[in-house]
């Protein structure tokens, strides 16, 4: 595979910050989302609620209609949020994942390992982990390659300017 660029490093490091910050909140509201299927789906049977006749926040029992559960609680239902906000972060997160996949020019198996973070309970926290330490050695590595070589010559390919020289003008 080819490697990143030197002169993408810049964008590679706000990504990686992007990737971190979406990975972290995706993985707060998944875990947020399973609490409020366990107090759903369980025998527990209850959904939270903000404002209505309970109060401020409040839990509502959550009785089989007709056409499945159905919650008896009036006001903002905070579940119904929960689900709609994690769903919405999942696609910002997918897109942090995309970019720092594409950027770092990994193979595509990684980049499934980083999209199942924000739908297993857990492992956005350790893939963030990981990939944050990953990206910053890979670039310090790179760095210090660059730095170590000779001051005249360029190190990255990509970047070579053909010039000319002042006895061909």
């Amino acid at each position: 595979m080819p490697e990143p660029r030197v002169a993408s490093f810049p964008a590679i490091r706000g990504a990686l910050k992007f990737y971190q910050i979406a990975s972290i909140i995706t993985g707060v509201m998944l875990l947020l989302l399973c609490a409020e299927m366990v107090l759903k789906y369980t025998p527990i049977r209850l959904e939270l609620f903000l404002g209505g006749s309970g109060g401020f926040l409040w839990f509502a029992d959550v009785v089989e209609g007709p056409e499945g559960l159905e919650s008896t609680g009036d006001g903002i239902n905070l579940s119904l949020g929960i689900l709609i906000v994690h769903g919405w972060f999942y696609v910002v997160y997918l897109f942090a994942c995309f970019r720092m996949w594409s950027m770092m020019r990994w193979p595509f198996l990684r980049f499934i390992m980083l999209a199942l973070g924000g739908v297993i309970p857990l492992l956005s926290f350790f893939m963030e982990t990981r990939v944050a330490r990953d990206v910053k050695a890979y670039l310090a590595g790179r760095e210090a390659a660059a730095s170590d070589a000779p001051g005249d010559a360029v190190t990255d390919t990509d970047s070579q300017i053909s010039t000319t020289t002042e006895g061909t003008r």
